[in-house]
């Protein structure tokens, strides 16, 4: 299993969408990647979530997970992502779960499924990555 540092995959995510959506990881591993994401600054004008948000989030889950699962001088490119909402939250913190379906040696595939801070299920979403040589 290829592990890579929490603290060092927040600090690769300087300057990017996932940074100022306020995303960070709490594990990170090509088997499985767990992050989350504040509500608040990621609402649509009625106050919920964004769907787009929870996306976000899935896709930069899945691609982290196949990035280190690619291995060095390799990237990963996102080629399909599909989201199912489940219910809506207001406030606090969701954490996205992404595990990997499939790792082979040109595509990955990741399921991320999102909780709220109650541990319901807010999203299921599914990420495929290319992977290729950088």
């Amino acid at each position: 299993m290829t592990l890579m540092d929490a603290a060092m995959v927040n600090a690769m995510s300087e300057g990017t969408l996932a940074a100022r959506m306020g995303i960070e990881f709490l594990e990170a591993s090509a088997e499985r990647v767990v992050a989350r994401m504040p509500v608040e600054g990621n609402t649509q004008p009625y106050g919920l979530l964004h769907g787009g948000a929870s996306a976000v989030l899935a896709e930069t889950i899945g691609s982290i997970g196949a990035a280190i699962h690619a291995g060095p001088g390799r990237i990963a490119v996102g080629i399909e992502i599909n989201a199912t909402h489940h219910r809506s939250a207001t406030s606090g913190y969701v954490t996205g779960v992404g595990t990997r379906l499939h790792g082979g040696r040109t595509l990955a595939t990741y399921q991320v499924e999102i909780s709220d801070e109650q541990g319901r299920k807010v999203c299921t979403s599914r990420i495929t990555c290319m992977l290729r040589d950088r």
